[in-house]
């Protein structure tokens, strides 16, 4: 073959790898910790994605991030396309109150479907003296790094309970996936969590040192679910950690997987299609994923929007008028 004619075909080659190149669709999924079970959650849904890509062109990346309110602000710029939050900071981000009230309401965020349950949930030292959560003033706590779920959740409660930072004796303001260290380091006499179980993060924290996992249960907390649709009372069953026989009350929100407006609809489509049209299969990566029900999926804890992909797939699957 001459050079002339070899150089041809490289060069149409090259064309070609370019226009598929030009073709495809990157998206990223804001997550949370590694321990946690947002990382996995978004994992499992780019696994899904990425099945297909060569069907429509959709390749998927996972970012571990700070979490909720992280993601749910790198939406909003613009630098994820897609991100898991809890259901409370949806409905705070979309209203512009809360966290978000300085910014004011994000219009353009949309809902994709709704994931696991996620229990407030408070493991402390066996051997600090804590009990119940009214046992917590005067303690080592750590409260959540800034931007995450967890932190704002518990300054609500915070709030309610009529507490500031100076309640405790010490707070520390660590992430996911270095609490459960300090926890068993004796740094902290407990740690807070809002989490699916079973979670890496908690099964880390009960099995390297002793600890509990309390109640949080009272007529402030009772107060808070009934005043907001976003929560609900939640148990933790027995047993499922080590150092805690019993069934822990606490109450709960849901994580959601959330978008904006500025996706385009095919993407938002791909995207439902993939999990809705492989459930068995997203249901069983990972525990926290295994009760999840279709018809739940496309309603609960949603207080922004659907997406108008996403709508688009309910309606021709029947999950939706």
């Amino acid at each position: 073959m001459n050079k002339t004619l070899t150089a041809g075909l490289l060069a149409a080659g090259a064309m070609i790898g370019s226009a598929a190149a030009a073709q495809e669709t990157f998206i990223s999924i804001g997550t949370g910790g590694v321990t946690g079970v947002y990382y996995p959650a978004g994992g499992a849904i780019c696994r899904l994605v990425n099945r297909d890509r060569a069907e429509h062109g959709i390749r998927c990346g996972v970012e571990s991030t700070g979490g909720s309110i992280f993601n749910i602000n790198a939406i909003r710029s613009g630098e994820l396309e897609f991100g898991v939050a809890q259901s409370d900071w949806q409905f705070h981000a979309f209203n512009g109150t809360s966290r978000f009230e300085e910014n004011g309401p994000f219009e353009g965020l949309r809902a994709m479907f709704s994931l696991h349950p996620e229990p407030f949930t408070v493991v402390a030292r066996a051997d600090a003296g804590i009990t119940s959560f009214d046992d917590l003033p005067g303690k080592r706590v750590n409260i959540g790094n800034p931007g995450s779920g967890q932190r704002g959740t518990m300054e609500v409660v915070m709030e309610a309970m009529g507490w500031t930072e100076d309640t405790f004796a010490q707070t520390t303001e660590l992430p996911a996936g270095e609490q459960s260290l300090a926890l068993c380091d004796n740094n902290v006499d407990a740690i807070v969590y809002t989490v699916g179980h079973p979670s890496g993060a908690i099964q880390e924290a009960t099995t390297a040192c002793d600890t509990v996992l309390v109640n949080v249960d009272n007529d402030v907390i009772r107060a808070l679910v009934e005043e907001r649709d976003y929560y609900r009372m939640a148990t933790i069953p027995g047993g499922m950690y080590r150092g805690t026989a019993e069934d822990v009350t606490t109450f709960g929100v849901g994580a959601t997987f959330v978008s904006s407006d500025a996706v385009s609809d095919e993407v938002a489509y791909q995207v439902t299609k993939a999990i809705f049209e492989n459930l068995d299969q997203f249901t069983g990566l990972h525990p926290a994923l295994a009760g999840l029900d279709p018809a739940e999926m496309v309603s609960d804890g949603l207080s922004a929007p659907l997406h108008d992909g996403a709508e688009r797939y309910y309606r021709e699957a029947g999950l939706i008028d």
